[in-house]
């Protein structure tokens, strides 16, 4: 069981002479690097020539399904996986080779792989024992570390004595005892309950932001990505599809794969015109604000647009006045109305067995029935158009996503 990495100064003077040259000044600590990374298993390739620079103190999610290589990058960085080629580079100091143990970085698994015979505060102290800590001074590093997570006063209780929240605190305090520059943490609130998730989710960027520690967090959870990181990668593949901002990957997917896969998304097929912002489909002329690069006129296109953006209107006068001004307009009939607290959501059959999701905030939600005859607008500027191959493709590699989800991990997960 592997409980921490202790800090590169343990490495012997004949290690550290030989990894001096690997080490770049220019890079502060914190900061990781991965130059053309690739991971095979056997003929498998998992992770597929990534390139990756993740700055000091930032909060940075690998994103994406099972199998997409998200756990394989962090086991290279913690030091458990090798990679095949390339170069990976942490505090300035280049790791190939380097054992986990003389790592600057710290591992938090999904499983808090606790000792149960050893009290919260033994637990924590394991890694400074380890190290040969003199004993006066682990019982303030304890203190403080258990203070980080607001858990001092169960320092005397077992694991077993632990709701899954509190464990988790105590795995964190744990691995941020010995302060490592980088902490990576691989699906570490998988096994909490939605509530305390979403409460977990709040303190550990909170604790990050206090702490201006590097944090490299794997999830295949799209929402607690975008509600704690600094930046998002999303990996498809064994490779980064997207690697910006939450507000950049949500409002300007570089793909169609990264728009379904990130929210939702209405996908409606059709042909790009002379101008190739605009689309001809099966149920009117749709306007996007631009064209992917690859669109020609005459090319088969998907065009994408986001529930949120999509109004749905009972068909009166006045809404018919009122779609007449909107960039895009398709009738439909309501077959669904959801209602999901602060929202309502509703499903239109645009005919030909196509439908529109449209979700409104409960306070301008219209109040609809199913059979209702609706009219559904939405801006130019809500709409990104992809080729259609690659639209039908990201699809497909979504389905397959949801109905295989992602297994639990552990300390031993490829």
């Amino acid at each position: 069981m592997t409980i921490s990495a202790q800090n590169t100064s343990q490495a012997s003077p004949a290690a550290a002479d030989s990894h001096s040259a690997a080490t770049s000044a220019s890079e502060p600590e914190g900061t990781v690097v991965l130059e053309g990374v690739t991971k095979k298993f056997g003929g498998a390739i998992a992770v597929d020539n990534i390139s990756l620079h993740v700055r000091p103190g930032e909060f940075l999610s690998l994103l994406g399904p099972s199998g997409c290589g998200k756990t394989t990058t962090l086991r290279m960085l913690a030091g458990f996986e090798e990679p095949t080629a390339g170069r990976i580079r942490i505090s300035g100091q280049d790791v190939v080779g380097i054992p986990p143990h003389k790592r600057d970085v710290n591992t938090v698994f999904q499983a808090y792989a606790l000792f149960p015979h050893m009290s919260v505060a033994e637990n924590v102290a394991y890694g400074l024992r380890q190290k040969g800590t003199p004993k006066s001074e682990i019982r303030q590093h304890v203190i403080e570390a258990l203070e980080m997570v607001q858990m001092v006063s169960f320092a005397d209780r077992k694991p077993t004595q632990l709701s899954g929240g509190q464990q988790q605190r105590i795995a964190l305090a744990r691995a941020l005892i010995n302060r490592p520059s980088v902490l990576l943490l691989d699906e570490p609130l998988g096994a909490l309950d939605r509530q305390l998730r979403e409460e977990m989710q709040i303190e550990l960027k909170l604790l990050q932001s206090r702490l201006g520690i590097t944090f490299i967090f794997v999830t295949h959870d799209q929402g607690e990505a975008l509600s704690m990181s600094d930046r998002i990668a999303i990996m498809r593949n064994g490779r980064i599809e997207q690697l910006d901002d939450a507000d950049a990957i949500y409002d300007n997917p570089a793909s169609a794969y990264v728009a379904g896969f990130i929210g939702q998304q209405n996908f409606i097929p059709g042909t790009v015109t002379a101008n190739t912002s605009v689309m001809e489909s099966r149920f009117g002329v749709i306007h996007a604000a631009a064209a992917h690069a690859d669109l020609d006129a005459g090319s088969e296109a998907q065009a994408a647009v986001r529930p949120e953006a999509v109004t749905v209107s009972a068909i009166t006068p006045a809404a018919a006045e009122a779609a007449e001004t909107a960039e895009n307009e398709i009738l439909g009939e309501v077959i669904g109305v959801s209602h999901q607290g602060e929202t309502l959501q509703f499903l239109v059959s645009i005919g030909q067995d196509h439908t529109l999701l449209s979700r409104v905030p409960r306070p301008n939600a219209p109040r609809l029935a199913d059979g209702d005859k609706v009219v559904c607008s939405w801006d130019a500027a809500s709409v990104h158009l992809f080729p259609n191959e690659q639209a039908t493709e990201a699809q497909a590699d979504i389905a397959r996503a949801v109905s295989n989800p992602a297994p639990p991990t552990s300390s031993m997960a490829l």
